[in-house]
């Protein structure tokens, strides 16, 4: 699989989404087939059961295993910041990045609690994307070689990534395009982030006002919606839930700002995101309606709305459980337990 960023506009993207690979059936339904066998009554485990098929449909093998998981986590910056849309400078987003990098972050800790890998991708932060309000966000060809970069993320062999980010005004961008997607005001898309206050709300609602009716004549195509609102953590979290389709590798999604790189594909295509899990919902208001149009039910309600990834590597805990107890669990006739009548 490759992308050839000099091509214009998005025609390496569109024709991967053309040409998704669907789920193997045969691995599913041997799943089903032991799941009946194990030593504990049909459907006792809920969905825990339903994941074990899930990881097996998508990594195509009929004892799902997560032994080389990925926390991939995105930072970028954004110019829409100028306008006072968080309650943290721009500044704090390489502050951050140099947290993970010194192990001091909270995603840090969970993914050694989970014994997930992480890695950070640094995303031009000291060249932050024009401010939508004014200007499309990105260049295509900026915004096609972002989405590529992300798609590099699964090298390595990885058979289950998480996908996080970190970006200052980040918030609101994904705000944006959730206003572009599915319209409505301002105000149902628009939540208080990392913590604004009233006028700080208010400044994040008009920049959506602002920038909706600048870039309208294109919002019809979400790859166009991508580029002009989105930011390049979006972008390349985007590229790497794409990539994770064509190579046949599970995705676990974090909270509201990773959703709406989710989004976008989904919006291009609504088969998009089926071998995807979203981790958790986010007290971040919207994300529960943005959820709902998606079609998907999160695993997880913890009223976390950190980022990071924080919630993605939560859910991979329970997907690697998932695959041990499927896999692990004895049958009725091994363990001389007596099946019901």
């Amino acid at each position: 699989m490759s992308v050839d960023a000099s091509v214009l506009p998005f025609d390496s993207i569109r024709s991967l989404l053309a040409n998704m690979p669907a789920p193997d059936t045969a691995a599913i339904e041997a799943v089903r087939i032991r799941d009946r066998m194990l030593t504990k009554p049909a459907g006792s485990l809920g969905r825990i059961e339903d994941l074990a098929e899930w990881l097996a449909g998508w990594q195509g093998r009929a004892s799902p295993a997560v032994t080389r998981p990925l926390m991939a986590v995105f930072a970028g910056n954004h110019g829409v910041t100028a306008r006072g849309v968080s309650a943290f400078p721009a500044s704090v987003t390489r502050q951050m990045v140099e947290n993970f990098a010194a192990g001091g972050a909270a995603i840090n800790q969970m993914c050694a609690a989970y014994d997930v890998g992480l890695k950070v991708f640094d995303l031009a932060l000291d060249h932050p994307t024009a401010d939508f309000t004014e200007a499309p966000a990105l260049e295509e060809r900026d915004c096609v070689a972002t989405m590529a970069y992300g798609m590099e993320s699964l090298s390595g062999g990885v058979d289950l990534l998480c996908i996080g980010e970190m970006g200052i005004g980040n918030t609101t961008v994904a705000s944006a395009i959730y206003y572009a997607l599915y319209g409505g005001e301002a105000a149902d898309w628009v939540g208080r982030g990392t913590g604004v206050d009233d006028e700080g709300l208010a400044r994040k609602q008009a920049a959506l006002d602002a920038a909706i009716p600048l870039h309208r004549d294109h919002l019809d195509d979400p790859l166009e919606v991508l580029r002009r609102l989105g930011g390049r953590e979006i972008a390349a979290m985007a590229g790497a839930i794409l990539a994770g389709r064509m190579q046949k590798v599970p995705v676990i999604v974090d909270g509201f700002v990773a959703t709406s790189a989710a989004a976008i594909l989904h919006a291009a295509d609504p088969s998009a995101l089926d071998h995807c899990l979203m981790a958790h919902v986010s007290a971040e208001s919207a994300h529960g309606a943005v959820l709902e149009r998606l079609g998907k039910k999160p695993l997880l309600d913890l009223g976390m709305r950190l980022g990071e990834g924080t919630g993605a590597v939560l859910a991979a805990g329970i997907v690697k459980a998932a695959a041990l107890t499927h896999t692990g669990m004895a049958t009725f006739d091994q363990a001389g337990v007596s099946e019901k009548e």
